[in-house]
Order: structure tokens, then C-alpha cells, then sequence
């Protein structure tokens, strides 16, 4: 049975169907070699830097089953929409380790119009839900018959450490696009550390449930939401860092810094594991002068957030409608939500709608995430 086509691109097509771990998808081929990546992937492989890889379908990492990938390795997705992409299923592994001088890039054919649907990782962590156990599932978005969620909230997927994701979007319905990291009930044995997320048309990261903590995220360029919580989120972000530069051109009707929901999309306050967060250290800069953000600092839908070190601000014509807003149509954030920040820039500091009995405290003394902590990327920070 085919389980993953990897082919020289106008030479030769091989399907790796080894029964031995660790296999290197390279084999004996020397490097520099251009490999397409499809299918349903079986058995643990390696891709290696020394081959030029090419994403041309949607790669499923099956349960049981460990990618890794080597600290400079290139992977290059075809324009393909919501038909490309990798996706890390309930008990697979992604082993994702670059390092500051090479890191793992995960980059596109084209890049205007952005279109491919980026990485997704499946776990068996907590998500919210109607099961009287707490032990809820749900389908994936690009695949309702896929499913994450589960009750291990100490499980592992893996890691992904210096990993470039960029140029990433494809519209899956009237209602969802493909992000550039979607984290699916994924558990806190995972490790997310130092991701550069850029130029992609929704959200830059985005948490459905789960535990996995987060430190040293760059988000730049993102159509939507730099930072997406939902679905009972209940980890740790540290030190992230979201810009949206002047003349981007891609918008959305409602684009956040940070967006936070307690369950899915609002429909179910009455849900079990509703999203209770952390972030410490972060930074909200809309320099984008050609649409408005809705909000800066969104909380919600039965949400509850401890956000401390916070420093948000609109530069230049750019403005933001609200500065923090804790208030929804289908419900506030909760009571036991504390936000210390600092306003910067232009934005007004002043313009909060406040969920009731929430603690919001703005003044001077934020600072925001280190933007030291994202050197090895070659951004200019401003």
C-alpha cells in the first residue's frame, strides 16, 4: 500500500514502504535532490537538509507515527489551497528541531496571494464540550472525519523549535481559513518554542483547546488574529510578539491582536474546560495603515486571562476601534480576568469595554515581549 510518495521531481517516483524506523526519505540519493511530499505517513521518517522538498498534497502523520525534520531543512508547499498541508494526527510526533542558524522553514510556490493550509497538530489534551467526563472531541477544519481532543493533557506531540512558517491561506468554507500553526487539543508534554510565523491570510497561531504552552512566537503580517485562543485553551504563552506592518493589504471584517474565546465560537457557555490562559510578555503593534483593527486585546465568550507584561499600540495613521474589549454578544470574559498593560503608540489607553468585575490596570510600567529573543530571524524591529 502507498503510504508516502516521494518523487525526484521530473526524474522518478519512490514510495517508501520500509518496515524499519527512522528511515531518512532521502535513502541513498545524494543531496540537493527535489522530493515531493503526499499521503499518509506510517512509518517514523526523516527529512533531511541536504534535499529540496516539495509539498504537493496534504501529508497525514498517522497515530504512532514520528516525523522528523533536520535544523535546515526547506520545505516548499505547492499553491494548492486547502488540499496542502501537514497535518499531525491524535498520537503522532513531529520532531521539528532547527536552531538559530538554521532554522526549518516551511514557506509556499507562490506568495501573493498565500495559499496553502500550513501545519496542524492533533492531540489527545482536554478540549471543551458536553461530556460529563470533560473527555470531549471534535473534528478537524480542514477534515470533520479527523478528530482531536481527548483526556492525556500531559501528552506529547512532539517539538518545533526555530521553525519558520510563512505565506500560508486557504479558505476551507464561508467561515474558516487555514492558520499558519493550528494547535488542536494538543498536550503540555509538546514543546513550541522560538516560531516565526509571517505573511498569512488568517490567523497566525491559533490554540483549539488543549495545554501546550508557547514561548518566543513572532507573528507578522497575519490577516486576521495574531494570536487565537478557543475551545478551552488553558496553557502559557510567554514572550510573543505580533506586527502588522504599514501597506499590508490583506484584511479581515475583525482583525485582533489577541482574539480569546471560552468555547467554540461562543455556542456553548454551558460547555465543560472552558479557555483559562496565561500570557506573560507580549506585544501588539498595528502599524498597518490600510484597515482598522477591531481590537487590540479581545477576551470573551466565557474566556478567562491572566495577560501580564502587555504593551499594545497603533503607529502612524493606523488605529484599533478598541484597545481592550471583554464584552460579546454571546458573552463577557470572566470575572477572574486580569489584564496589566501599557498603551503605546497612538492608541488610546482609555478605550476599554470592561466585562464586570474583570481587573484591568494600564500604566507605564509594561515593557512587552523581548524582541532580543527573535534576533535570529533578521527582522528589523521598530
Amino acid at each position: 500500500m502507498k503510504k508516502l510518495i516521494l518523487s525526484m521531481l521530473a526524474i522518478a517516483a519512490i514510495t517508501v514502504t520500509s518496515c524499519s524506523t527512522d528511515d531518512n526519505v532521502g535513502g541513498p540519493t545524494p543531496p540537493s535532490q527535489s522530493l515531493n511530499l503526499a499521503g499518509d505517513l506510517t512509518e517514523n521518517t526523516t527529512l533531511t537538509a541536504g534535499n529540496a522538498y516539495v509539498l504537493d498534497g496534504p501529508l497525514f502523520v498517522k497515530s504512532g507515527t514520528t516525523l522528523t525534520i533536520e535544523a535546515g531543512t526547506i520545505i516548499t508547499a505547492q499553491a494548492g489551497g486547502t488540499n496542502v498541508y501537514v497535518l499531525v494526527e491524535k498520537g503522532g510526533r513531529i520532531v521539528a528541531n532547527g536552531t538559530a542558524d538554521a532554522p526549518i522553514r516551511f514557506t509556499s510556490s507562490v506568495q501573493t496571494p498565500a495559499a496553502w493550509g500550513g501545519v496542524i497538530i492533533n492531540g489527545n489534551a482536554f478540549i471543551s464540550g458536553q461530556n460529563p467526563q470533560g473527555q470531549n472531541v471534535a473534528g478537524t477544519e480542514v477534515n470533520q472525519a479527523i478528530l482531536f481532543g481527548g483526556n492525556n493533557d500531559t501528552e506529547s506531540s512532539g517539538t518545533l523549535n526555530y521553525v519558520i512558517i510563512e505565506y500560508t491561506g486557504a479558505r476551507i468554507d464561508g467561515e474558516a481559513e487555514h492558520n499558519g500553526l493550528t494547535l488542536n487539543g494538543v498536550g503540555s508534554g509538546t514543546t513550541l518554542s522560538n516560531i516565526w510565523i509571517a505573511n498569512g491570510d488568517d490567523d497566525g497561531i491559533e490554540f483549539f483547546g488543549g495545554s501546550v504552552n508557547a514561548s518566543n512566537i513572532f507573528v507578522l503580517n497575519a490577516k486576521d488574529d495574531m494570536f487565537d485562543v478557543t475551545q478551552g485553551y488553558r496553557g502559557t504563552l510567554t514572550n510573543i510578539f505580533g506586527v502588522r506592518e504599514p501597506g499590508y493589504t490583506a484584511v479581515t471584517s475583525d482583525p485582533r491582536g489577541i482574539e480569546a474565546d471560552g468555547n467554540l465560537d461562543g455556542n456553548s457557555p454551558s460547555d465543560n474546560t472552558q479557555s483559562v490562559f496565561t500570557v506573560n510578555s507580549v506585544t501588539i503593534q498595528n502599524r498597518g495603515n490600510l484597515v482598522e483593527f477591531s481590537d487590540l486585546i479581545k477576551v470573551r465568550r466565557g474566556a478567562t486571562a491572566t495577560i501580564t507584561n502587555a504593551l499594545a499600540g497603533t503607529f502612524g495613521t493606523a488605529t484599533a476601534a478598541d484597545f481592550i474589549d471583554l464584552e460579546d454578544p454571546k458573552g463577557s470574559a470572566t470575572s477572574a480576568t486580569t489584564i496589566a498593560v501599557t498603551a503605546t503608540g497612538t492608541a488610546d489607553g482609555t478605550d476599554i469595554k470592561n466585562a464586570p468585575n474583570a481587573t484591568i490596570t494600564v500604566n507605564a510600567a509594561q515593557t512587552g515581549a523581548t524582541a532580543s529573543a527573535f534576533a535570529w530571524t533578521g527582522y528589523a524591529f521598530q
